[in-house]
C-alpha cells in the first residue's frame, strides 16, 4: 500500500515529531513499528502511518493519517496507551501536531 497525501481531503494527520539520542534511534523505530503493526493499524480510524529518521540520529518523525481528529482522541483515551507513551518517553522526548494537509505538490 502507498500513502496517499492530498489538500483539504478531509484526512486528519498527526505527526510527531521524535528527539531522540542517536544509539536510541533504531531501538525507537523498532517500537514504533511494532506498536503500529499490533496495535494502532488495528484501530477504528487508522489510515497509515510512515517513520522518517533524520541522518544524524536524533529525530525520529512519525506521519500518521487517521480519518478524524476524534478517532485521534478515541485511541489516546484508551488505558492501555499510557503504557505505550511510557516505552517512548524512556526513549525521547517528542511533540504531538494534529493537522490537515492544505497543499501537496510533486512530479
Amino acid at each position: 500500500m502507498e500513502i496517499n497525501i492530498r489538500a483539504n481531503s478531509g484526512v486528519t494527520t498527526l505527526v510527531n515529531v521524535l528527539v531522540v539520542e542517536p544509539e536510541n534511534q533504531e531501538k525507537l523505530l523498532r517500537l514504533l513499528k511494532e506498536s503500529t503493526e499490533s496495535s494502532f493499524s488495528k484501530l477504528p480510524g487508522y489510515i497509515s502511518a510512515s517513520c522518517h529518521k533524520s541522518n544524524d540520529g536524533r529525530r525520529v518523525v512519525l506521519y500518521g493519517q487517521w480519518r478524524s481528529p476524534a478517532d485521534i482522541e478515541a485511541f489516546r483515551a484508551k488505558p492501555e496507551i499510557a503504557a505505550y507513551f511510557k516505552s517512548i518517553t524512556a526513549l525521547a522526548q517528542f511533540e504531538s501536531i494534529i493537522c490537515e494537509p492544505t497543499y501537496v505538490d510533486h512530479a
